[in-house]
């Protein structure tokens, strides 16, 4: 069971004390689901902003109900408004504290990242790892902490885990084939996970938890929201370089602007 603790008014997001034998369980699986992580006005403003940035980069909500091109799979941004809601959430420190619980040690916020799947057959997300981009050293010294803003199950394109995958290591990767910098392991995975979650839950996994997400041919877009953290004595391994220590690299940047750009992230960032 979840403990929750006092927190400061200011933070959007529950303070919790993780138990051991939820830690124990997300070192064995892979993962672990934290239910009911943010109030539901929460979850809906966060909604209503991820929305209001993919409308300033020119995916209205009403292009969003549609899917035109193999992009229309996951539209990533992390841009967001200094002073919103997404600020707040983006710099929670008991995001962060949670984090830091599950990797052992502190911890640092590595990249912020919306995941939208459009609606009327938004694709599947190949199975990939997160450390098949940017390559730690220790694939366990990465997390990604990824929030639901809509209720999700299998119909409308849920995320989907393979328990124990991590185990495995970084496994080999192959390009999307979409021409769109993404990448999937080399073989599909016969068994995984679809991970049900209701708005404002939060499922933990790994830098080397195989993950990815099904089709939605609903009406509406699938809105979701992932933190990824690193141990600050993490290092990795980028542009062909020696692995260097992630802290003090700015590998992304994590902070809030004061004007939405007109564009998409760049292709290819670390993890969906």
């Amino acid at each position: 069971m979840i403990q929750t603790l006092n927190q400061p008014v200011d933070d959007p997001v529950k303070s919790i004390n993780l138990t051991v034998g939820e830690i124990k369980y997300y070192k064995d699986e892979g993962f672990l689901l934290i239910p009911g992580l943010l109030k539901s006005e929460t979850a809906a403003a966060l909604n209503e902003e991820v929305l209001e940035v993919m409308s300033q980069h020119g995916a209205s909500y009403e292009r969003l109900c549609e899917a035109l091109n193999p992009g229309d799979k996951l539209r990533q941004s992390g841009e967001y408004l200094a002073g919103g809601t997404l600020d707040a959430f983006v710099n929670s420190r008991a995001m962060l504290s949670i984090a830091s619980q599950l990797l052992d040690g502190p911890s640092s916020l590595y990249m912020p990242f919306s995941a939208v799947k459009n609606g009327g057959g938004g694709g599947r997300f190949h199975f990939h790892q997160d450390n098949q981009y940017t390559r730690f050293t220790d694939g366990m010294l990465g997390i990604n902490l990824w929030t639901a803003l809509v209720d999700m199950i299998p119909e409308n394109g849920c995320l989907e885990v393979v328990p124990r995958s991590h185990r495995r290591g970084t496994l080999e990767s192959a390009e999307s084939g979409h021409g769109d910098g993404h990448k999937k392991v080399a073989t599909d995975p016969a068994d995984f996970l679809p991970i049900r979650m209701r708005a404002g839950d939060c499922v933990a996994f790994t830098r080397l938890t195989v993950h990815g997400s099904g089709p939605n041919p609903t009406h509406a877009p699938r809105l979701a929201y992932a933190l990824q953290y690193y141990r600050e004595d993490a290092e990795a391994i980028w542009d062909n370089q020696p692995a260097r220590p992630l802290k003090s690299a700015n590998r992304w940047r994590t902070g809030p602007v004061e004007q939405i750009s007109r564009k998409f992230d760049e292709k290819g960032r670390d993890g969906h």
